[in-house]
């Protein structure tokens, strides 16, 4: 009877052992856990909100009085509670930013939460952001900054293992587990180190030792993925748009750009943006940029706040495209989001859910091509739209160029498509063609590379189809996970307000509207506002503010710009010798010409520009544009400001830096202690990136 029932077991599993295929063996570098914990995140926000906020600056010098910190209405729950809403799933306290202000009570400085007048010297903001997130299962990650102002043994070694160190170790152990340890590459310069004004300049390949300092957050945080320029887990895009490059590969083979070392130390890497297709590392990116213009909260950038379709943009240029999308938040000196920052985010939180709530592709009928080892319940297609983010349609391995057939039962509306790869077996796909039976005939709809951990696809129109077709060439293998047909919700794109060559303002907009509405008296426009018949002149600068109107009156989001004094008659000149056409460049009211001081090899000249307006004017803050076309050079980092009556005698006005300006080029907007009237101003470059050229797209007044 044994010996019986041995040999039909023996014969039950015979087809088993004859026709069972394992997996895919795994190609090329492979994730980490602490890396797919990373990358499910999708969205998260590093959260600035310190010292700077208080002095209204973007980088913090060391020396403002601890006295300042003093928020009236600090919650951390109410600021992630909005996080939440908009579908983001953690945060990166910044712990301390370059100033060197500590957010908590640590032992390594005196120059923390515990000397100001908040909680009268009991609270921690970090700790508060912690059980924040514990209530609302987000997960948290820190920033610690390396680069420290305020502390007197900046540039010594003992800065590095006696203060830096102690304080990410005490980061690590009193605040629960991380996700990420957020670096950057900012470091040395001028500063308040110790209580007294001075430079401080380092080596930044070796003073921070990061191979060391590292290992403290693999021992106290394993399961935090680290952020660098060039990762080790996580790598910087390369700007601060918020936007990833098409293709972006997960893997990368860091290679730094010969020469390309800005002054602020961050070391420009040229495959960060598109990563490298079989790359030596898993070093997915990271995108980062401000909901607002700058990092910190700046009372002069309201209502400059990215709209919800802005924002969604963004998600679909960061995380569509396998990266990670790093939204800053900076709440007010009250210690809260500002209402307009609120809406932005839930509207657009609501957008992406009401886009990806039903996947139109859930019940459809999938034939493929090839099935690995013709099991259909381990490797089949059905799986492309399970809840399993690594449940995957595979092929044999003699099959790298599949196709899959898409029977949606009936004619569907789209305008999204998702893909995402199994990334545990690597990122194996090279592209995707996908294409749409219409009219009784197949129409190339979409072609992608770089599908990796998601890959979201939007397209231009709406597509009604029945049948869909997915086209995949690989070098290997697929392990395909999941497929997914949405609809995102129809809807008004806020007009678009510029500056014509005339100097005369123009809204458009890209669709048929029945009314454009506008402000210029800085409040918000509504159905009873001024209606846009054509350009107008706004002579003295100011915020226009508009939006459009649909047949059925439903409204866009609001378009915010803001314009600098009308430039009409302005003539310019510089205390170096320039081309007059060159020089024009700075006031011709195009973002995308500059002037560019070629001829100027000394590092020791001040070089200067100075505007005549014609006749005075009252001035109540400048301008400044850096150049737009993505090139460090010339950038201007420190000023000096000065007004004149009669072009001879000068009075300065301001002076100061223009902060992270070569990470974030954007319009730097800074006002003066007291409004002052004349008909002269001048912009002396102190400090630009190469500390010899400056480059100017546009200056002006307001």
């Amino acid at each position: 009877m044994r010996f019986s029932t041995l040999i039909i077991t023996s014969f039950l599993f015979i087809p088993v052992i004859l026709f069972a295929q394992s997996a895919p063996k795994p190609y090329g570098p492979l994730p980490s856990e602490r890396q797919l914990h990373w990358q499910e995140t999708e969205m998260y926000s590093i959260i600035h909100f310190s010292m700077a906020t208080f002095s209204d600056k973007e980088w913090g010098y060391g020396d403002e009085p601890l006295s300042s910190f003093a928020p009236s209405h600090f919650d951390a729950s109410k600021i992630l509670a909005t996080v939440k809403a908009a579908g983001i799933k953690g945060i990166v306290v910044v712990a301390k930013h370059h100033d060197g202000f500590c957010l908590w009570p640590t032992k390594t400085t005196s120059h923390n939460i515990s000397n100001t007048p908040y909680k009268n010297g009991k609270g921690d903001i970090v700790k508060e952001y912690q059980l924040a997130c514990k209530k609302l299962s987000l997960k948290m990650g820190i920033y610690c900054s390396p680069w420290d102002r305020n502390n007197q043994l900046y540039g010594d070694r003992k800065y590095v293992t006696e203060v830096y160190r102690k304080q990410l170790t005490e980061l690590y152990l009193n605040y629960g587990d991380l996700f990420m340890s957020w670096h950057d590459g900012a470091n040395g310069g001028d500063g308040f180190y110790g209580g007294a004004r001075s430079q401080r300049k380092i080596d930044k390949s070796n003073y921070y030792g990061w191979d060391s300092t590292f290992r403290i957050t693999r021992k106290l945080q394993s399961g935090a993925a680290i952020f660098g320029d060039a990762g080790p887990d996580v790598r910087w895009i390369g700007n601060e748009e918020g936007v990833a490059g098409e293709p972006c590969w997960e893997t990368f083979t860091p290679h730094a750009v010969e020469g390309d070392i800005p002054t602020n130390g961050n070391v420009k890497y040229w495959e960060s943006v598109n990563g490298t297709r079989d790359g030596k590392y898993w070093i997915p990116a990271e995108c980062d940029v401000p909901l607002r213009p700058g990092w910190f909260y700046h009372h002069s950038e309201d209502g400059q706040s990215k709209t919800p379709y802005q924002l969604v943009k963004l998600y679909y240029e960061s995380v569509g495209r396998g990266a990670c999308l790093d939204l800053g938040l900076s709440p007010d000196k009250s210690g809260l989001l500002t209402m307009e920052d609120t809406k932005n985010l839930k509207d657009f939180g609501a957008i992406i859910r009401s886009t990806f709530a039903v996947n139109l592709a859930k019940q459809a009928k999938f034939t493929a091509s090839d099935v690995r080892g013709k099991n259909a319940g381990l490797f089949g297609p059905q799986h492309l739209t399970d809840p399993d983010r690594y449940s995957y349609w595979a092929t044999n391995d003699n099959v790298a160029h599949p196709q899959l057939m898409i029977d949606l039962k009936r004619p569907e509306v789209f305008n999204v498509i998702r893909l995402r790869e199994n990334i545990k077996l690597g990122q194996r796909i090279d592209s995707v063609r996908i294409d749409a039976f219409i009219n009784n005939n197949w129409v190339k709809i979409a072609g992608v590379t770089s599908i990796g951990a998601n890959r979201l696809i939007r397209l231009k129109t709406n597509i009604l189809a029945k049948k869909i077709r997915l086209s995949i060439f690989a070098p290997v293998c697929i392990a395909l996970s999941d497929f997914g047909l949405f609809r995102e919700p129809d809807h008004l794109s806020p007009p678009v307000i510029r500056k014509t060559k005339d100097g005369k303002i123009e809204i458009t907009t890209d669709a048929p509207v029945r009314a454009l509405r506008y402000t210029v008296d800085g409040k918000s426009p509504s159905i009873l506002s001024k209606v846009y018949n054509g350009p107008f002149s706004l002579v003295d600068g100011g915020t226009v503010k508009a939006l459009s109107f649909s047949n059925s009156q439903k409204q866009s989001a609001v378009a915010v710009t803001t314009f600098d004094q009308d430039k009409n008659g302005w003539s310019v000149s510089s205390s170096l010798p320039s081309i007059p056409e060159a020089l024009n460049r700075a006031i011709d009211d195009n973002e995308q010409t500059f002037w560019f001081d070629e001829k100027n090899e000394q590092e020791s000249d001040m070089r200067e520009i100075i505007v005549d307006m014609g006749k005075p004017k009252l001035i109540t803050a400048f301008t400044y544009l850096p150049r737009q076309d993505k090139k460090p050079d010339g950038i201007i980092s420190s000023y000096e400001f000065y007004t004149s009556d009669d072009g001879k005698t000068w009075s300065a006005n301001s002076i100061g830096e223009f902060a992270n300006i070569i990470s974030n080029p954007i319009k730097q907007i800074v006002s003066l202690r007291k409004p002052i009237t004349a008909r002269y101003f001048k912009l002396a470059a102190k400090r630009t990136i190469n500390n010899r050229n400056s480059a100017i797209a546009e200056i002006g007044v307001w």
